[in-house]
């Protein structure tokens, strides 16, 4: 999400230990959730029939662990889990964070390393026996430091360990699909050649003071473990714009690759004239995932139009966000499902 509403504590900067395994992969999960591949503009099954994720983001894995007190926020049970497919969802996303994952840059260890990727792994066979795929996203990352915000890039140091290793624990699992990269900002947050150049190619970018991964360097970071999982990439401007997208799409030896859209009332791209000049090419090419979405004025007139230009695109969307913060975007009041006004939107559309 463009802004996060909860405090986060400042990252130390420190001395990096060198990144721990990821461990044997996690035995592949009962039938249940979507196996999903890309096949041309849909995404489809295992038997080639084409698949709609709907579904909600589920917050708390990129931020507890970093600030020290846990690994979730809020439940992570099977009861919990049952709660958000009993809104007919398919689909939850997962955010996480880099330092968490790899235990490096002074998080507690109570709280990464092995011990966050054994949580992590937990929780995905949880939501795949429910009947849920799962996005992995890499939400939170720090060249330096604990990972504590959104960074505008991925950074060379570290990022491509990160999806290697993530890539190596859930490859064979193709219910499980992977976010290259939550809210790409590079070159002070424009839409300009150099942006696209930086989301691309990495390296040296204007704006920022640390080594970038591109997009191509994580989609071969990932497709060297062997991994054939589907990999989704969002856009320049926290994810909202996707104007160049296609001119400079990674190459995937697989082509099972998609690409993530993130629209809110307040953020870039936020009418249908811009969806339907930034957004619908791509969509004509490859599958789109709208993997945020959300209105903050108390209505639902926007995320209804947005849904419904979704819907007439055969896209998938994710609301943001499932978990009780007491604010806008909170789609539920209590862990077991019960909606706010604002979630039932969603739960009406996801039941439809």
């Amino acid at each position: 999400m463009v802004l996060l509403t909860l405090g986060a504590l400042a990252g130390c900067r420190t001395s990096t230990a060198a990144p721990t395994s990821g461990g044997p992969p996690p035995p592949p999960p009962p039938p249940g959730a979507p196996t999903v591949h890309v096949q041309g503009t849909r995404l489809v099954d295992s038997a080639g029939r084409p698949i709609r994720l709907r579904g909600v983001n589920r917050s708390g894995t990129e931020y507890a662990c970093a600030q020290g007190w846990g690994m979730f926020d809020g439940p992570s049970d099977s009861a919990s889990v049952q709660a958000i497919a009993s809104w007919k969802a398919n689909v939850v996303r997962v955010p996480l964070n880099e330092t968490c994952w790899l235990g490096i840059n002074g998080v507690a260890p109570a709280y990464s390393g092995a011990n966050y990727q054994r949580a992590i792994a937990d929780y995905v066979t949880r939501l795949n026996r429910a009947g849920l795929a799962v996005i992995l996203d890499l939400h939170w990352s720090a060249d330096t430091g604990k990972a504590l915000g959104q960074a505008p890039m991925p950074n060379r140091d570290h990022t491509p360990e990160f999806w290697r290793q993530v890539a190596a624990a859930y490859k064979g699992n193709d219910r499980v699909i992977f976010d290259l990269f939550n809210e790409p900002f590079p070159d002070n947050n424009a839409d300009t050649p150099e942006a696209w150049r930086c989301w691309r190619d990495g390296g040296t970018c204007s704006g920022m003071t640390f080594q970038a991964a591109g997009m191509q360097e994580l989609v071969d970071a990932v497709r060297g473990t062997g991994a054939t999982n589907v990999i989704i990439v969002g856009g320049v401007q926290y994810a909202a714009r996707l104007s160049h997208w296609l001119a400079n799409k990674p190459s995937d030896p697989l082509n099972n690759l998609a690409a993530s859209w993130h629209i809110y009332n307040f953020s870039w791209c936020n009418t249908q004239t811009c969806w339907d000049a930034d957004a619908a090419p791509v969509a004509q090419q490859v599958p789109l995932v709208l993997g945020e979405l959300g209105q903050n004025d108390g209505g639902s007139a926007f995320v209804t139009a947005l849904m419904d230009w979704m819907d007439a695109r055969q896209g998938s969307y994710l609301a943001w966000v499932w978990d009780v913060w007491r604010t806008w975007s909170d789609l539920i009041a209590t862990y077991d499902g019960t909606p706010t006004a604002y979630g039932q939107t969603f739960r009406t559309r996801f039941g439809s």
